[in-house]
C-alpha cells in the first residue's frame, strides 16, 4: 500500500473532493490541516513549492490539486 498524505483546509472543496475520492476507493491517507498546522504547512511548501491546496503525496509523487486522473494513476487504480 503506498504512503499518501493531503495537506487540506476545512473549507477547499478541491480536498474535500479528493478525500471522498480516497474514501470510495478504500485508500487510507494522513491528513494535515495547513491553515491551523505551521510546520506542516511548511512542509507543504517546501515539498511543492505551492501555498495552495491540497497537495497530495503519494510516495514522493507531488500533485497539486484534484487531479482524478494522475491519482488514479499513481495509486494503480483503474
Amino acid at each position: 500500500m503506498k504512503n499518501v498524505t493531503i495537506y487540506s483546509t476545512p473549507t477547499c472543496t478541491y480536498c474535500n473532493q479528493a478525500k471522498e475520492f480516497f474514501k470510495t476507493n478504500n485508500i487510507q491517507y494522513t491528513e494535515y490541516n495547513v491553515g491551523e498546522d505551521t510546520e506542516k504547512r511548511k512542509e507543504m511548501i517546501e515539498k511543492s513549492g505551492q501555498m495552495g491546496v491540497p497537495v497530495i503525496d503519494i510516495d514522493g509523487d507531488i500533485t497539486i490539486g484534484f487531479d482524478k486522473e494522475k491519482l488514479s494513476t499513481t495509486l494503480g487504480i483503474k
